[in-house]
């Protein structure tokens, strides 16, 4: 569980993830390996199409059925072994020196599932290849790979530039302590100021749990701000993201409380449609 892997096709975010991915690796000083997946559903593996069109005198037609479906797998394999070249120089450019790459066929979530104990961080966009050009979409496989995939994502819209200050939506829970523990240990944040941000009520309690998370990276020598704001959790999140313009949001992939209500409502699916910046997501 080294390795910053990162999801590469031919969408108009893979630039953005590449660059990223690079970013990551080179804070976590981690080997980095660019994954690409070719769809089985859209590309699959030769099969027997004779129960299809029948025996006799159309076997030709079934030959040059073979041939074709085997000709266009050839030519979208050999699409992904030049995007993954690009996306490793790109990498090399970003000065990671030895990055890996990957292509498998199949299901994007199984293979990343069988991968999975490799993975230390995983970079993937917002949207798909088939996503189309509305930014508002989120690509098909995303919820499923957040679902699955018991590693932190990093999702990625269509442009990254490095984040010079970091949000974590805070809400006390068992999640977003240990994402402060995270945040605290990691390379990935040194040296960027953070911002712990809770929305609700400004009780004792909940004013009580973010300052005991505020000295916990003080001490770990980070700068630190926090607020509790009240209101309705994306906009309140976005609003104060878009004040202080924070680079890179963080938050639990799912749970209980008003902001963790991810996968079994619809905040996770709003924050990721409307983010405009990078979006970590802690399990």
């Amino acid at each position: 569980m080294n390795q910053v892997m990162a999801c590469i096709d031919g969408s108009p975010q893979a630039a953005a993830v590449c660059d990223c991915a690079a970013w990551a690796s080179r804070k976590l000083d981690a080997p980095l390996t660019l994954l690409h997946v070719l769809d089985q559903q859209q590309y699959p593996a030769a099969g027997n199409l004779s129960g299809i069109i029948g025996l006799g005198s159309r076997e030709y037609l079934l030959e040059e059925l073979a041939a074709l479906d085997e000709k266009r797998s050839k030519l979208a394999l050999e699409e992904g072994r030049m995007m993954l070249d690009a996306a490793r120089q790109r990498a090399i450019t970003a000065g990671v020196a030895q990055p890996d790459v990957r292509q498998r066929h199949g299901d994007l979530v199984e293979s990343l599932r069988e991968l999975e104990s490799d993975i230390r961080l995983l970079v993937i966009g917002k949207q798909g290849e088939d996503s189309g050009v509305d930014t508002a979409l989120i690509g098909s496989h995303l919820e499923s790979v957040i679902r699955t995939l018991h590693r932190p994502i990093l999702v990625t819209p269509t442009g990254f530039t490095a984040p010079d200050s970091v949000m974590l939506a805070f809400d006390g829970s068992a999640t977003t302590r240990k994402g402060v523990e995270m945040i605290a240990s990691s390379p990935l944040f040194k040296g960027i100021p953070i911002h712990l941000v809770m929305v609700g009520a400004d009780t004792g309690d909940s004013r009580a749990l973010l300052e005991s998370a505020r000295d916990a990276l003080r001490a770990a020598g980070f700068e630190v701000q926090i607020a509790i704001r009240a209101g309705e959790v994306e906009p309140t999140l976005h609003a104060y993201q878009a004040e202080h313009r924070i680079g890179l949001l963080v938050m639990g992939a799912y749970g209980h409380s008003r902001i963790r209500q991810f996968l079994v409502g619809s905040t996770t699916t709003n924050m990721i449609r409307t983010t405009t910046t990078p979006l970590l997501l802690l399990r």
